[in-house]
């Protein structure tokens, strides 16, 4: 099993920054890669980015290229999601995952956090 707590969303205007982290426990080894998924409300959860374990491997999704960057802190156990330039279609809830690789497919991914929500306004 592995424990996913994310932490850092808020409300922020647009063009402004925040950075998420998530903090993971637990056989982490089994499930190497991270991903961070969104879900704005009646939308269905849509992928953001991946990290692989080493961190050699990234993956975007096209709408957040050049303003996301994941990244992740093995001595920490921590994953992060420094986001810039936020604008008001990013509002959601983030929703951080443990998988198998860093792909950018929901099917690949076995643990969830509980999510956190971010509030862009214009």
């Amino acid at each position: 099993q592995v424990q996913l707590v994310e932490s850092g969303g808020g409300l922020v205007q647009a063009e402004y920054s925040l950075r998420l982290s998530c903090a993971a426990s637990g056989r982490t080894f089994s499930s190497p890669a991270m991903g961070w998924f969104r879900q704005a409300p009646g939308k269905e959860r849509e992928f953001v980015a991946a990290i692989s374990w080493s961190g050699g491997n990234t993956a975007y999704a096209d709408s957040v290229k050049g303003r996301f960057t994941i990244s992740r802190d093995h001595a920490k156990n921590t994953g992060y999601l420094q986001m810039n330039s936020l604008k008001p279609e990013d509002t959601a809830v983030y929703y951080c995952a443990a998988g198998r690789a860093a792909k950018t497919n929901i099917g690949w991914y076995d643990y969830w956090g509980q999510g956190t929500q971010v509030t862009v306004s214009s």
